[in-house]
């Protein structure tokens, strides 16, 4: 388990996005405001800046279930399914039958029911400070031996 604090994601992120790459997947778990759009927002917004293009704003999809960002090659697809209860409300969105080419990032991937091969899981943990975090990282196929030391 590794803690950081708020301005420490971007270099978190940056470790991430040098392993990135379509069709990965990134399962956000954790509590509600315990990081997980934060991270999200840090994520988009380092491809950004690596692609020279003005960083967007990035809400938490938790109404719209789905926002897409196409920056350069990488297209990012961004879910939440905090508010969907059943299995066929998840199935309707087409999260693996859809571009095939595309990074999903899921919140609350419990919900899912399908085994992904390269993902990398991200359990998000609150810490009594207020700017502080824990994160816990999995990763399973191409991620399986992927570690975020120091930072």
């Amino acid at each position: 388990m590794l803690k950081y604090n708020l301005s420490q994601l971007d270099s978190i992120s940056k470790k991430i996005l040098l392993n990135l790459s379509s069709p990965d997947c990134i399962l956000l778990f954790g509590e509600l405001g315990s990081g997980k759009t934060t991270f999200v927002r840090s994520l988009i917004n380092q491809l950004q800046e690596k692609n020279h293009i003005d960083k967007t704003e990035v809400p938490s999809p938790t109404f719209n279930l789905l926002y897409e960002y196409k920056i350069k090659n990488f297209k990012i697809m961004h879910y939440d399914l905090y508010r969907l209860e059943k299995t066929n409300e998840i199935d309707q969105l087409g999260i693996f039958l859809e571009d095939k080419k595309a990074v999903r990032i899921i919140e609350w991937p419990e919900k899912v029911k399908k085994q992904i091969k390269n993902r990398l899981e991200i359990t998000f943990f609150h810490e009594s400070k207020l700017d502080s975090r824990k994160i816990k990282l999995s990763g399973f196929g191409k991620w399986k031996n992927f570690k975020l030391n120091a930072i």
